[in-house]
């Protein structure tokens, strides 16, 4: 089932306004709140069988009828959203949905169309090692706003640690030559101790369409606050559904914990001491929760010389992060306005030393003379 929302007033097809956090008819400008029914955002419990059903399928792309004018229409396999390409209606898909586990959460748009394009307008004119023709390439209508499945973890966890701990002493040694030299070393000195953190909605991207070092580039998603899921948000807008288990995402999730614990062992230490190496830790992790939200996302990808280079911009923030072409020609003119710069300030440098001794030189001079002058005057009288 496809689900479209029609204006009440004019019977329009409404969509997500930003602006308003409400739907909007683009026509005649009606709202429409939408509605919570109290509903909370559900922190699930992190259990061995919830991590061994909830798996990402395995699906083909499979044909929708468009709810509005009929058109039927190829549907990726990772959408749960569409806008049919012959009337330019935006529908929800709801059996996509259904088909996984339906999100707890989504992080409606903070920033819209316009404002994102401003926004890398600006960022492309910033690059300037790029080509000049790039800033050509921009489409307003390429850049598309897209809700990424995440997944988010909370627990409550506390490690172990050893370490060495290191306090800098003086020594004196004789050095090549037979001297006696004072050198700086570090003495060490086994430690432990133990750090206890409450980790707090964990982020773990949860689709492989995007390059996930990209992405986190443009975290943080602020998700404390985050609505209760309706599909009223995701009217204009495409989504994905999650690609990644939830058995695979926290994997990831427990590595990053575990580097948090690592630099509080870290920092622990140097409460004692100067220096801090060799940490070994031992977590462990209780209360353990997770939900599935969706995050807004800002992406474009444009093709430069048989390369295509992707841009992606936090819909919550603005942040963005992107690939772009260097210019090789450019390059060669940084590196030799680089040398060129040095070069000016060896130069002057060396000017200033010879103008500095000529001067002196000269002052000696007319000193001499002057001192030549007042004799022979003195002689005469």
């Amino acid at each position: 089932m496809s689900e479209v929302y029609y204006c009440e007033n004019c019977g329009g097809v409404m969509e997500f306004d930003v602006s308003s956090q409400a739907l909007k008819c683009p026509n005649c400008g009606t709202e429409r709140e939408i509605a919570q029914d109290g509903k909370t955002v559900e922190e699930h419990k992190l259990t061995a069988y919830a991590k061994r059903e909830i798996r990402a399928e395995e699906k083909q792309s499979t044909t929708m009828q468009c709810p509005s004018c009929g058109a039927v229409v190829e549907v990726e396999a990772t959408s749960s959203a569409k806008e049919c390409p012959y009337c330019g209606t935006a529908f929800v898909l709801a059996e996509k949905q259904l088909s996984n586990i339906v999100p707890d959460g989504v992080l409606p748009f903070k920033i819209d169309a316009n404002r994102v394009g401003e926004l890398f307008r600006r960022w492309m004119k910033g690059r300037w090692l790029a080509p000049g023709e790039l800033k050509h390439l921009y489409q307003r209508g390429k850049l598309q706003g897209i809700y990424i499945p995440y997944w988010t973890f909370d627990a409550d966890a506390s490690a172990d640690y050893w370490a060495e701990g290191g306090r800098p002493h003086q020594v004196r040694v004789r050095d090549a030559k037979g001297e006696m030299r004072t050198r700086t070393e570090i003495r060490w000195q086994s430690t432990r101790g133990s750090v206890r953190h409450f980790f707090d909605d964990v982020l773990v991207h949860a689709s492989d369409r995007l390059d996930d070092s990209l992405i986190r580039e443009i975290e943080p998603f602020h998700t404390t606050d985050i609505p209760p899921y309706s599909p009223d948000y995701l009217s204009g807008y495409s989504s994905e559904v999650y690609t990644v288990d939830l058995e695979d995402a926290h994997q990831t999730a427990r590595a990053s914990m575990e580097q948090g614990l690592y630099e509080l062992a870290e920092q622990d230490v140097l409460r004692r001491y100067d220096h801090v190496r060799n940490v070994r830790l031992s977590a462990d992790y209780r209360n353990e929760t997770f939900k599935h939200v969706l995050l807004p996302v800002y992406a474009t990808s444009y093709h430069y010389k048989k390369r295509q280079y992707t841009v992606l911009i936090n819909g919550e923030t603005g942040r963005i992060r992107g690939e772009y072409p260097r210019s090789p020609v450019k390059i060669a003119l940084l590196v030799l306005a680089a040398a060129l710069l040095i070069g000016g300030f060896f130069f002057l440098t060396s000017d200033r030393r010879t103008g500095r001794y000529g001067n002196e030189i000269s002052y000696e001079y007319s000193a001499l003379e002057s001192q030549d002058g007042d004799l022979g005057q003195a002689e005469e009288e």
